[in-house]
């Protein structure tokens, strides 16, 4: 039982404790290290209203306590284990956003014939798997994440016999796929909403309602409840007020969601990206959120849901009834969770998801997405050798940037593009090289960057526009909240795939549904595939020396200590050892020590006894 007397490195030592307590002081902007490394872990709970600075008070803690004693505290046994090799740690999967990738039909918008033409450009780069985000027939409120038929295809993206046969073309060139499937929550055009509307008990009992809201927020801004006449009720929406949260303590959602999984793994699909999955399950009676907690979060409530009550029962059960069936890979969004508890969720001992996406790494300690600053390499270097190091071998880390939810990491660390080949080859070495399977996002093997939009009409993403029009109403300016929306929005991430430099981007003959980059003149596949020393050329080198080197898979990870502007690892494996050394400033620095080893990589062209801005070099430790 943990209480307010209860010091701060005891709670650390079970697993909600340990990931709450962090995700607390990321968001004040401080280091975990601060409570494990320092006296200050002696602190109890009670007294984080003090670390705190203001920002907690006593019904804060009263929350924070019911929260920590409310999850299961297994935890992933620490026993020494070797790693078990399987072909998705050795994978390198490449992210298709199908509505900006590539258009065969000549309307401006992708679609999953455009996917197939474009294979053999993800093969050649070295992909071994595709994750391709949601095709399914959807109204598009959130650009697919809306589902209305999981067992039909959206119009504009094509027919289930393109589907089938994106499936067999990438089968055939032994690239594996995994399809987006969303299971939180389904459109309100859904046939199983529609039904609810009308009164059939049994759809009703497939979503959450009540007669008076609690104070939780949407994601999407605003409650996170509508008020339908039909019912003279609220449902709950965690996202868009078109996506109805699904209620899962109802063991039939839960058989049609196994159902819908089995459907398409019977079509050859090799798994899913599981979207906010760690959020199906809530906690019991809605009770409110703290609201000085979600503040600190930006989402109040979240501490009800982001690992709710039965989160690991459930998706225990979903891999006995479904998944084991067809070993099938999965790997789940899961924001808010932290190290301890992805362990809990992903270890090979649980039979729970295969991976997951945190998001800690993706933002400064402090920040949150809509903020206005430049991104500190610096700063995410703690948070990545804590996977590194200490999720176990039972589990196996992810490892990305960039995804459709997100800027550019490249424009984020450098929004000027002063850097910008240096700072994409870096992060690329660090996927390659770390411990974990890289996810590379449509358009990074490039260096596709930010878009510089000016308008809220250029915008797309209902994010943006939500975002635009509540901050309009809080009184901000709007040229406040445009530059918030230009260092924040999604659509960054979505503009289109850039092949060439015509006028979009051989992405399409039409004019696209968003905007092209005006640098795809410069940023293009065609373009790089001409110059050797290309973002593209090097990114293939990089997959291949990975794929070559049995060590930068399987190998250990061994943190060398330097100076806080330099990131050196080592990386070994059966006799093979490899040396990574990276400047993770904008500023010349001196080597941490003399380097005698061979260089087998670098993001510069011509070797330097100094590291220049953003250098990232690999060496071979020879015997």
């Amino acid at each position: 039982m943990i209480e307010r007397s209860s010091r701060l490195k005891d709670v650390m030592k079970t697993p909600s404790g340990h990931d709450v307590i962090a995700r607390l002081l990321y968001s004040f902007g401080l280091d975990e290290n601060i409570v494990t490394k320092t006296p200050l872990g002696n602190i109890t709970i009670g007294a984080l209203q003090k670390l705190s600075l203001g920002k907690l008070n006593d019904t804060s803690i009263d929350a924070l306590l019911r929260l920590l004693n409310s999850l299961d505290e297994k935890i992933v046994e620490e026993e020494e284990t070797p790693v078990k090799e399987a072909w998705w740690k050795e994978a390198v999967f490449y992210q298709v956003y199908p509505r900006s990738f590539s258009d065969s039909n000549h309307d401006g918008i992708g679609d999953i014939k455009g996917i197939a033409s474009r294979l053999d450009h993800i093969k050649n780069l070295g992909a071994d798997a595709i994750w391709c985000c949601p095709f399914y027939d959807s109204p598009n409120a959130d650009n697919g994440y809306d589902i209305r038929d999981y067992r039909k295809i959206m119009d504009e993206f094509g027919t289930m016999e393109d589907v089938e046969e994106l499936i067999s073309e990438c089968h055939r060139r032994d690239l594996k796929i995994i399809i987006d499937l969303v299971m939180n929550h389904t459109s309100d055009e859904h046939e199983w909403f529609r039904k609810a509307l009308k009164g059939d008990r049994k759809y009703r009992d497939y979503y959450i309602w009540r007669k008076q809201p609690n104070n939780w927020t949407s994601f999407f801004s605003g409650s996170a409840w509508k008020y339908f006449e039909e019912q003279k009720e609220y449902a709950l929406h965690l996202f868009a007020e078109k996506q109805m949260d699904l209620n899962w303590d109802n063991p039939e959602v839960r058989k049609e969601m196994y159902d819908i999984a089995a459907y398409w793994l019977e079509k050859g699909a090799d798994g899913f990206r599981l979207d906010v999955v760690s959020f199906i399950s809530k906690s019991e009676g809605l009770p409110d959120g703290d609201p000085t907690i979600g503040s600190l979060v930006s989402f109040t409530g979240i501490e009800h849901y982001f690992h709710g009550p039965h989160l690991d029962e459930y998706l225990r059960e979903f891999h006995e009834n479904c998944l084991k069936k067809y070993d099938a890979y999965t790997v789940g969004e899961c924001p808010g969770n932290g190290l301890m508890m992805s362990r809990m969720i992903t270890g090979d001992d649980r039979s729970e998801l295969t991976q997951l996406f945190s998001f800690d790494h993706i933002e400064n300690p402090g920040k949150i997405r809509m903020d206005v600053y430049d991104f500190d390499l610096r700063k995410m270097i703690p948070e990545i050798v804590r996977w590194q190091t200490r999720y176990s071998n039972h589990c196996w880390p992810t490892v990305f940037f960039n995804n459709h939810d997100v800027p550019r990491m490249c424009s984020k660390i450098d929004h000027e593009g002063k850097h910008h080949d240096a700072i994409c080859k870096l992060l690329v070495t660090m996927q390659m090289t770390l411990k974990g399977t890289p996810y590379i996002y449509q358009g990074d093997e490039v260096g596709m960057s930010d878009y510089p939009f000016e308008s809220i009409e250029d915008y797309r993403d209902i994010e943006a526009i939500n975002y635009y029009r509540e901050q309009l109403e809080k009184g901000k300016s709007e040229k406040e909240i445009l530059r918030r929306l230009l260092y924040g929005s999604r659509d960054h991430a979505r503009t289109p795939m850039q092949w060439d430099d015509t006028l979009y981007a051989g992405f399409s003959d039409h004019e696209p549904w968003l905007k092209v980059n005006p640098n795809h003149k410069e940023i293009n596949v065609e373009t790089e595939e001409k110059d050797a020393n290309s973002i593209l050329h090097f990114y293939r080198r990089m997959i291949r020396m990975r794929k070559d080197n049995p060590a930068l898979i399987y190998g250990s990870f061994d943190l060398i200590k330097t100076k806080k502007d330099i990131f050196a690892y080592r990386r070994q494996k059966d006799g093979r050892k490899f040396m990574i050394i990276m400047n993770l400033t904008d500023k010349e620095k001196d080597y941490p020590f003399t380097v005698h080893e061979k260089l087998i990589s670098s993001n510069y062209e011509v070797y330097s006894n100094k590291l220049r801005a953003y250098e990232a070099n690999v060496f071979e430790v020879e015997k």
